[in-house]
């Protein structure tokens, strides 16, 4: 973290992010940050700071006309820990918005406490309840929700690729669950089966285990991993020589370790909001800066960050620099407009955001590994194609639902 942040201190004490100002009287916009900076998703929570600190130096960390402090905290990856610190930005730092955390499980640990505050929050987990079953009027969400892609993906292997057999690899909590159960619904309802659901600890450290019992009858595999576990999972099933493909997220060839990834990442087909790659002249731009200023290519973690900051200097134009209301706060956020280096973002009438979904296929160019988009769903819902009132009808996507008749 020395690399990104000057005078930063170490994890678990709280650090600071503050630029050098315009220089005002006025009361500053106290911002709320939390991610991970520790574990085995460490990388992704240094490229959300990341991201935050490009945009804060674009914009001379002024919105507004006001200055602009951030107070960042580790979350740990752990629910306990991550609700202490959030009870400690707004009770001893003041803050007037959160933004974070990493996590579904930090997530919904955090949302009904800084609901009883009324702070606004943009959250960066994906918790799929945070904008369906559970939304709250001091919620938004720029960033996707756990099966979101995944019931893209769903589609895309049953429809595009032709498979109609698929085992499940996936984390044993919530954002494991989710995932699975996005794809699930849709592969499922396409016309495909379910044959096996396999699910590994969170601190997983081998997975030679579960390589072992994939049912040798699947068409493919369907994983979500991400950081150092999605390296290691990669690796393993090519020494394993497992023949099935591997389908996943972003995360398991994210940008932010595809740099330290082998030969076992190319050809990986995963689904996402973001690609490096991405054609565009405003995502060139900003993967221009990006690489300007850390040496690396920007990952989704990395943009989701940037466009968070974005997306309240919009509002603080909007609100003169006021962010005393958090009624006005939050109209101000959910009417907010503006372009995004992923591509067209609007907000739904549930807090959540509407957005392109990209098929990415990992491959080389020009020496380097990239995350080539393939394929692109437009105007993706949190819903998928699905009735809001009649999907919010059944359960949140768990270790249970949706039941798996066809699995042996």
């Amino acid at each position: 973290m020395k690399r990104l942040f000057i005078g930063v201190c170490m994890v678990g004490l709280l650090f600071l992010l503050v630029l050098p100002s315009m220089g005002n009287a006025q009361e500053p916009i106290r911002i709320g940050l939390q991610s991970v900076l520790s574990g085995a998703y460490a990388q992704p929570g240094e490229d959300f700071y990341a991201g935050a600190k490009l945009y804060l130096e674009e914009v001379k960390n002024t919105m507004a006309g006001r200055k602009v402090e951030v107070f960042a905290e580790d979350e740990e990856g752990n629910p306990t820990a991550a609700l202490t610190k959030a009870k400690r930005q707004v009770e001893m730092r003041n803050i007037k918005i959160f933004l974070g955390p990493l996590l579904v499980n930090t997530g919904y640990a955090v949302a009904p406490y800084l609901e009883s505050k009324k702070i606004p929050m943009i959250f960066g987990t994906c918790a799929d309840d945070v904008t369906q079953r559970k939304t709250s009027k001091y919620i938004v969400r720029s960033t996707y929700t756990s099966s979101q892609s995944a019931h893209a993906m769903g589609d895309y292997a049953y429809r595009v690729l032709g498979y109609r057999k698929a085992v499940i690899l996936a984390p044993d909590y919530a954002f494991g669950w989710e995932v699975a159960g996005g794809f699930q619904k849709v592969f499922e309802d396409s016309g495909g089966k379910i044959i096996q659901k396999l699910w590994f600890p969170f601190n997983i450290n081998d997975f030679s285990p579960y390589l072992a019992q994939i049912n040798k009858e699947a068409d493919v595999v369907w994983s979500m991993l991400g950081g150092k576990i999605a390296m290691m999972e990669l690796k393993q099933a090519k020494e394993y020589g497992l023949k099935t493909p591997i389908l996943g997220l972003q995360q398991i060839t994210d940008e932010s370790i595809l740099p330290e990834m082998g030969d076992e990442a190319l050809g990986i087909l995963t689904a996402g909001i973001y690609s490096a790659a991405l054609d565009t002249p405003i995502n060139k731009k900003f993967v221009g800066a990006y690489v300007a200023k850390y040496g690396r290519v920007p990952s989704h973690f990395s943009e989701l960050m940037y466009t968070m900051f974005r997306w309240v200097h919009v509002a603080a134009d909007a609100l003169k620099g006021d962010f005393n209301d958090p009624e006005k706060v939050m109209a101000a956020l959910k009417g907010a407009k503006y372009e995004s280096a992923r591509g067209p973002v609007k907000i739904d009438p549930y807090g959540q955001a509407i957005q392109n979904v990209y098929i990415r296929k990992c491959e080389k160019v020009g020496g380097a590994k990239q995350n080539t988009v393939i394929y692109t769903y437009p105007e993706v819902s949190q819903f998928w194609k699905y009735k809001p009132e009649e999907f919010l009808k059944q359960p949140v996507y768990s270790r249970d639902f949706p039941a798996c008749p066809n699995c042996k």
